[in-house]
């Protein structure tokens, strides 16, 4: 048996810390695809396989409301920020307030995020760049990737100049070779709220609302808690 999971790249390394767990007690394997929120969301509407669905509290919120999940099934897992991040060893940068986070992107050599169309964090972080009033001169330095997971890894590997990288936290953390810097400065703050819920076409709703109880549960909440989800 296998739980399909389509998820926002922000909850990937949520799920993969609890599959070998779950695979164990359930006997049941996961299939996960990970991506940008809008990525993800185009998958399920246009039919992917999926028992368990992790997006934007908002977004379940009108799927629900379409009868596209189970009525009731919706769990918030909690909110994510959105932080800047250097290489592993890498100089920490000023970033805590705006024109010390102007000044280290405009010194940086590339600066890495995700999907500045799909992806909540990239959307978001363009905003940023153009409300400081740097996006024409930072602009031929971005290195979009589709997910921050992605975006994080390539950073990690480029190890010439002063590289940084914009993200969900949960994306840095669970990403090898970065490290968190911080969250974006008080003024450009993005609190997301994450949430899961079954899909109304689910193979196996049952084993799909034992993960999502797993996934939200007391026992667990240290687990997201570590891994940049603030609940």
């Amino acid at each position: 048996m296998q739980l399909s999971i389509l998820s926002a790249g922000a909850a990937k390394g949520l799920v993969q810390g609890l599959q070998a767990g779950f695979q164990s007690s359930e006997g049941a394997a996961i299939s996960g695809s990970f991506g940008a929120v809008w990525t993800i969301k185009e998958q399920f509407d246009t039919g992917a396989p999926c028992d368990v669905v992790i997006l934007t509290a908002k977004i379940l919120a009108e799927l629900e409301a379409k009868g596209e999940l189970i009525a009731g099934s919706v769990v918030p897992l909690g909110r994510v920020g959105t932080g800047l991040a250097v290489r592993t060893g890498a100089a920490t940068p000023a970033i805590a307030e705006r024109d010390a986070l102007g000044a280290s992107l405009r010194k940086a050599t590339a600066i890495y995020l995700p999907d500045p169309v799909r992806s909540t964090a990239g959307i978001h972080f363009v905003e940023v760049l153009k409300k400081l009033g740097i996006y024409d001169d930072v602009q031929a330095k971005l290195q979009p990737y589709p997910n921050g997971a992605t975006a994080m890894a390539h950073m990690a590997q480029n190890t010439e100049g002063d590289v940084i990288g914009c993200t969900q936290v949960t994306e840095i953390l669970y990403t090898k070779g970065v490290t968190l810097v911080g969250l974006l400065p008080k003024e450009f703050e993005l609190s997301t709220l994450y949430a899961a819920g079954i899909s109304s076409n689910a193979a196996h709703p049952e084993l799909a609302r034992k993960f999502i109880e797993e996934l939200t549960s007391d026992q667990t909440q240290q687990l997201r808690v570590d891994g940049g989800f603030n609940v």
